[in-house]
């Protein structure tokens, strides 16, 4: 079994799919496991890591002949066409609006697995890719608005005077923003946070922060453990309760994502003018059209004295970190592919896993979310439909006569 790993070729992608850990214990399974040289680089993991685990290093071409191809990003259509027809590729695919790129993969005979699409059950923990990032991504928010913030985050109490505690207001409280709560806490600051769904107030409260939820709304729990989307009567609640605390707070981050839709707007023009100068928003959604009006993908605003930070791929601003949990996500899956007493490919089509992730296999796209809908039969003619009405009749006639054979 062959097993490559290329180097990122997407815009600002700092991460990588491997490493040194994560080499040995594929060797271990039977992977011959070959990198292509720099894919590490920017993740801090050198070539020589690479060698010291066991891998041998290649170029872009090695590709060509690889049974398993690792990624961090989905391959580009150019990429795709390359790589040996029937391989394994395992990647964050990101297949909604672009359908495109999906049908580019099925083209090429790929087999591709969505690792975002891995169910959030007990035994696929340790493969979602979503919660390791998210985790790292709600971390990285809280450090890069407390740099923005230019002001101490904790409580100081000086001979000279007090520094009062930074509110920080966190909008969404799944993985990203729990994280983000955390962080917020162990730095001094005063945390409140808000969720659309009820069950999270308990987590919230268990990590030190208020719980801040209209009672206009029960709870929006949708499946899968993701929020749905609010009513407009609930989405006027929710904006009016936010509109009176976001005035007060220093800082805000904001996380809501709803899979496979733009991100829902929960922070307007409005309230962003009602921060005092100096506050900081961190838009964890930009990638998705953003929580917040006025946030700019991959760069930084400014409305009025507020700054808001609109970095893509917040994972990838801590890349060695994200890189370590992001190639265990993949090990642990592609070790249920693996028959390691023979140290061969053995994929279970038909495990619940395997069913969810799967984008494409032998030429078609194949999860129901993106596969082509099957054309409507056509009308039979007249013809079609007297000859289909005479068989009927056959039939009724022969279902009868067995049914007197039987009495």
């Amino acid at each position: 079994m062959k097993l490559f790993v290329p180097r990122e070729s997407a815009a600002g992608e700092t991460r990588v799919a491997l490493s040194p850990d994560t080499t040995k214990k594929l060797a271990a399974l039977g992977f011959t496991v070959v990198v292509e040289k720099g894919a590490g680089e920017t993740s801090r993991i050198t070539d020589r890591a690479y060698e010291v685990a066991g891998a041998a290093m290649g170029s872009a071409g090695d590709s060509g002949d690889a049974d398993v191809v690792l990624k961090v990003r989905r391959p580009t259509p150019a990429e795709a066409k390359g790589y040996k027809k029937g391989a394994l590729v395992l990647a964050s695919m990101d297949p909604h609006g672009n359908e495109g790129d999906v049908a580019a993969m099925a083209k090429a005979g790929i087999s591709a697995f969505a690792m975002e699409f891995m169910p959030r059950i007990t035994r696929a923990q340790v493969m979602d890719v979503l919660s390791s990032q998210a985790n790292l991504a709600g971390y990285q928010a809280v450090i890069d608005a407390a740099e923005a913030y230019d002001r101490a985050l904790p409580m100081m109490m000086t001979a000279a005077g007090t520094v009062p505690a930074a509110r920080v207001f966190v909008m969404g409280a799944g993985v990203a923003g729990l994280q983000a709560i955390a962080t917020a806490r162990r730095l001094g600051a005063v945390v409140s946070a808000t969720d659309v769904r009820a069950a999270a107030g308990e987590q919230v409260a268990s990590l030190g922060a208020k719980f801040i939820m209209t009672e206009a709304l029960k709870d929006a729990s949708g499946e899968g453990g993701y929020a749905r989307e609010l009513t407009d009567d609930e989405k006027k609640a929710q904006a009016e309760l936010v509109a009176g605390h976001i005035a007060k707070q220093d800082i805000v981050i904001t996380t809501a994502l709803i899979p496979g839709r733009p991100a829902p707007k929960l922070v307007t023009k409005q309230m962003v003018e009602s921060m005092a100068p100096g506050s900081v928003i961190v838009d964890l959604a930009v990638e998705r059209g953003g929580n917040v009006e006025g946030a700019k993908p991959g760069g930084i605003a400014k409305v009025g004295g507020v700054t808001i930070i609109g970095h893509l791929n917040m994972a990838g601003r801590i890349a060695a970190s994200a890189s370590q949990l992001y190639a265990k996500n993949l090990l642990a899956f592609l070790e249920t592919m693996v028959d390691k007493d023979n140290k061969a490919l053995a994929v279970n089509w038909d495990d619940e896993l395997v069913k969810a992730t799967l984008l494409t296999r032998d030429g078609e796209v194949v999860h129901p979310a993106f596969a082509a809908p099957e054309a409507p039969a056509k009308p039979a003619a007249p013809a079609e439909k007297k000859a289909q009405a005479q068989d009927t009749q056959d039939e009724d006639d022969s279902a009868e006569s067995s049914e007197g054979d039987a009495q």
